[in-house]
């Protein structure tokens, strides 16, 4: 071998040695490390910023399943700082599977802003679940029921079969930040509240364009704008009331439950009278899946215009909501975009205002497709 190869060979080796070297200076070893599965942030009386750390003990000897630290900071990267002295290892981000954030804390615009860490530093996740809380942090964060799986395993879980099922939304880190620069739309989140000792999934938060907390959305509204947005995957239901059927005793039996087997969403849009308009309709096929009252042979198609005036109805409702609180979860703003742009551009910094002022029309329509196979 000549020396020139030999210089060659040699300036090789340094240089992958070097790689080496530089992709390894900042490693966690697993056995160092503090793995958090839930994050949250709240305010306190005097609105200084709480972060809570709920890290899992895989130990037969302690009897609670986690260790929950609360450090009070002015940011996230100070949080972790004063959250590292209290755990027996380093703060590891990658861990992380929900992100929880206080009514409070929602309350003042910008808040968005603290959560800056988590897109700054490549060796977080943006993958956590991000979840309101009705209340302050605390009651949640204390509740240890035996009986439950840990906190962020459950509210994990919960967010993900609920949301399978338009029952709520599943917002990543990831998602929220598109939600929150994206001017076409306004974000929403999911939420979650303790009644009675247990955590519930309640529905859906809206926030506005500065991510302040706007107003919620129960699990059925949430339903209905998951369909308005064109976003259902799988079967959903829903429990309705039938006008003119009489109740039977302490009972509501004038309610009908149905699954929906198709649903399909069209949105129109238009300019018209110096304002925009959008026109939703709304095909569903649906199954009967529950009904506690009788009806006569034959009158499948006067159930069937029942339902939709009652779909219809309730669809409207939500509407009349959106643009009372001046948000926009449906993203009627994309549609403005891509097919008035020009008009948009001059009112996208103010498009909860000018969602508020528009001209939105549902229309519903239901196919009853099966009643189910027993008469």
């Amino acid at each position: 071998m000549t020396k020139r190869w030999r210089r060659r060979i040699g300036l090789l080796l340094i240089a992958f040695v070097a790689v080496l070297v530089s992709g390894c200076y900042d490693r966690l070893d697993l056995e160092e490390a503090s793995s958090p599965f839930l994050v949250g942030y709240d305010l306190d009386a005097n609105n200084d910023m709480i972060v809570y750390v709920t890290n899992p003990v895989f130990s037969e000897h302690v009897g609670k399943k986690t260790h929950d630290i609360r450090v009070k900071a002015d940011t996230s990267r100070e949080a972790r700082e004063k959250e590292d002295i209290r755990s027996a290892g380093t703060f590891h981000g990658r861990k992380i599977q929900v992100v929880v954030i206080g009514k409070r804390f929602m309350q003042h615009p910008d808040w968005f802003r603290i959560l800056d860490v988590y897109f700054r530093d490549s060796r977080n996740s943006l993958t956590p679940r991000v979840v309101a809380f009705n209340g302050p942090l605390s009651e949640i964060i204390d509740l240890h029921q035996k009986n439950q799986p840990m906190l962020p395993i459950l509210l994990r879980d919960m967010i993900d079969t609920k949301s399978a099922r338009s029952e709520s939304v599943d917002t990543t880190l990831q998602e929220l930040h598109r939600q929150v620069y994206e001017k076409g739309m306004t974000p929403y989140i999911s939420e979650v509240d303790v009644v009675n000792n247990e955590v519930v999934l309640q529905g859906t938060t809206l926030l506005d364009h500065s991510g302040k907390f706007a107003t919620n959305l129960n699990t059925e509204e949430s339903i209905l704008l998951r369909v308005l947005q064109n976003s259902v995957k799988k079967t959903v239901s829903l429990t309705i009331p039938i006008p003119g059927v009489p109740k039977q005793g302490p009972f509501e039996t004038d309610r009908l439950s149905f699954s929906t087997e198709q649903v399909k969403t069209i949105i129109d849009t238009a300019f018209d009278k110096d304002r925009f308009r959008f026109d939703i309709r709304v095909r569903m096929r649906v199954a009967l899946t529950e009904r506690l009252f009788t009806y006569a042979k034959g009158e499948e198609e006067r159930l069937e215009r029942l339902i939709t005036e009652q779909v219809q109805q309730k669809m409207d409702d939500l509407v009349l909501k959106l643009k009372r609180n001046r948000v926009d979860p449906i993203g009627l703003g994309l549609y403005a975009r891509a097919h008035e742009y020009n008009r948009y551009k001059t009112v996208e910094e103010q498009w909860g205002e000018t969602v508020s002022e528009s001209d939105i029309r549902t229309s519903v329509m239901v196919e009853l497709g099966s009643t189910g196979p027993v008469k």
